[in-house]
């Protein structure tokens, strides 16, 4: 298996919100194709926040992509070069909840979309968080926080209550770290 070549890049959308880039990229069996539409997205910190009662903390908001009102993880953007994932994962907790870590432990670091995007997802688990402060929303947030105990969360992906992906291997990650964890 061979890698593909890239022969040449445009940025034909660099907006803060929205970053596209073009290439022009020469195949293993030396085909062409001149629009490769890639995705520069800043990568993510998501983070399975336990309470010391054994609820785990989500928010639930609106997402215009799909154009529904999701629940999810915390979670959000930042960019590698000024800011660490776990640095990222304790601040978009706090904003987002209120609710502060002492420590994460990291679960894993996966790739959202490899085909079109070119960011990670870092996954955190944070056992014993305390709410303390109030939410510190940007503009374009309206987020509910939400509480499910630990013992239910696995039913709400069944019942399709949770139906987003990095959320949803966040959860099965940190279920399967918990599990490990009770049997020591």
């Amino acid at each position: 298996m061979q890698k593909w070549q890239r022969l040449r890049s445009q940025m034909i959308i660099d907006h803060p919100w929205c970053r596209v880039r073009q290439d022009a990229i020469a195949l293993p069996d030396g085909n062409i194709i001149d629009d490769f539409f890639i995705n520069i997205r800043p990568d993510v910190a998501l983070v399975f926040a336990v309470t010391e009662d054994q609820q785990v903390i989500f928010v639930r908001q609106y997402r215009h992509g799909v154009e529904q009102i999701l629940l999810e993880l915390p979670a959000g953007g930042f960019d590698p070069a000024t800011e660490t994932p776990t640095v990222a994962a304790l601040r978009e907790l706090r904003e987002e909840t209120g609710y502060v870590a002492s420590s994460l432990i990291p679960l894993a670091t996966l790739y959202d979309n490899p085909v079109k995007d070119t960011n990670s997802i870092h996954l955190f688990l944070a056992e014993n968080v305390q709410l303390q402060h109030e939410k510190q929303l940007d503009p374009t947030e309206d987020i509910q926080v939400v509480l499910i105990p630990v013992a239910e969360v696995i039913d709400a992906i069944a019942s399709h209550k949770i139906q987003v992906a990095g959320t949803i291997a966040a959860i099965f990650l940190a279920w399967e770290y918990l599990q490990r964890q009770k049997t020591q």
